[in-house]
């Protein structure tokens, strides 16, 4: 019983060898065959790595000429910088110099140019006021203009005026019968002289009588006769009607103002007319008369 039961043990030992043997071999064939598959792999792995190595080779050849060709490009630079620093240094000191040396020269400099600026300034505001000054000459130059065209066109109508008045002086007047140093002033109301229109109350009409003959001497009625420019009489409320001689034919004429004189050999006459009427501006012809022919005639202008 016992040598069985040792017999058995001694069976279930060797097949549990046989079992651990074949399991064993059946290891053993599956890990040589994974090592056969993972050499295959590491054969073709270290293919790949010895061209990859070639490649980083060839890489570090042309890496190895690139760094020495920078290096000696890194040498010149030093020596490039060496000497752009050297320049700059230099640049430097000289323009230290020059600050130093010019500083007085730069504050005359400042000064001249804040001066010159003031100047400018000044300048300006003269141009300014130069050219304000020349507008309002250019203003009063055209009025100017205006007002010698005026005066032109009056001195026209004056000049016309007194042409016909000579004319009719000697057209109208005796040789030996007429009016000397005729003058006609417009007086104010208190007898100033005055040429404006509107302050213009009354007419003073002097002159003289001389060496006159003895055939014209004694009473005569001499008349006063305004008009305007164009020969129309003024504003009377009770106009003298009266005939005089011209060239032996008779003429009528209109005065404002008749007065009976003892006429001498010499004498100086002088009649005053207040106005009725304010005249306005303008000229006028103002004249006097005897039955037998004008004594004298003169012009007179109102502003």
């Amino acid at each position: 019983m016992k040598q069985q039961q040792i017999l058995i043990a001694v069976a279930i030992v060797l097949a549990l060898l046989l079992i651990g043997a074949g399991v064993w071999g059946f290891q053993q064939k599956k890990a040589r065959t994974e090592l056969e598959a993972e050499n295959t792999a590491l054969s073709g792995t270290v293919q790949e790595l010895e061209t990859l190595r070639s490649e980083l080779v060839s890489e570090v050849d042309s890496l190895s000429e690139e760094y020495y060709a920078l290096a000696d490009q890194n040498s010149a630079l030093e020596g490039s910088l060496v000497e752009a620093q050297d320049a700059i240094a230099q640049k430097e000191a000289a323009i230290r110099n020059i600050k130093a040396s010019s500083s007085s020269e730069i504050n005359n400099l400042r000064a001249q140019i804040q001066e010159l600026i003031t100047i400018k300034a000044a300048l300006e505001a003269d141009i300014t006021k130069v050219q304000t000054e020349n507008d309002s000459l250019r203003a009063v130059a055209g009025m100017l203009e205006t007002d010698l065209n005026v005066a032109r066109e009056e001195n026209e109508t004056l000049s016309a005026l007194n042409r016909s008045i000579e004319d009719e002086v000697d057209r109208l007047t005796l040789a030996n019968f007429k009016a000397s140093a005729f003058q006609v002033e417009l007086e104010q109301g208190n007898e100033k002289i005055t040429s404006k229109a509107r302050r213009a109350r009354s007419i003073r009409v002097s002159f003289d009588l001389t060496n006159v003959p003895s055939k014209y001497q004694g009473l005569r009625t001499v008349y006063l006769a305004i008009t305007d420019d164009k020969g129309t009489p003024i504003a009377a409320a009770n106009p003298v009607k009266a005939q005089t001689v011209a060239n032996g034919k008779k003429m009528d004429i209109i005065a404002v103002k008749a007065k009976d004189v003892d006429i001498t050999d010499n004498q100086r006459l002088s009649f005053v007319y207040d106005l009725e009427e304010k005249l306005d501006p303008g000229y006028y012809r103002v004249a006097m008369y005897t039955d037998i022919g004008l004594l004298g005639a003169s012009s007179v202008r109102l502003r």
